[in-house]
């Protein structure tokens, strides 16, 4: 299994990015994806999850600013990250859950001005 995120980097407060979870070694179209977080000095936080039928989850601190999606056609899910916070400074995971937890190497995403 491989997880490769892409995407991330420095942005003003307000700004947008589009992160990207390329799939390998496993039936991506069939499982469910997740995209989890790191903040400096802080612990993992689950941040969205989505299904192989489409339904998607977000925790409460993104509700309605970010948007889990995926692609099977490419083995890839996205998140599209709006009106960025500060807060959002963190180093983002995506992870799959199968016979055991795999996780991305991870992409660092800096919100500040």
């Amino acid at each position: 299994v491989q997880l490769v995120e892409s995407g991330g980097g420095l942005v003003q407060p307000g700004g947008s990015l589009r992160l990207s979870c390329a799939a390998s070694g496993f039936t991506f179209s069939s499982s469910a994806m997740s995209w989890a977080r790191q903040a400096p000095g802080k612990g993992l936080e689950w941040v969205s999850g989505i299904y192989s039928d489409g339904t998607t989850h977000y925790a409460v601190s993104v509700k309605g600013r970010f948007t889990i999606s995926r692609d099977n056609a490419k083995n890839t899910i996205y998140m599209q990250i709006n009106s960025l916070k500060r807060e959002d400074t963190a180093v983002y995971y995506c992870y799959y859950s199968g016979r055991d937890t795999y996780w991305g190497s991870g992409t660092q995403v800096t919100v500040s001005s």
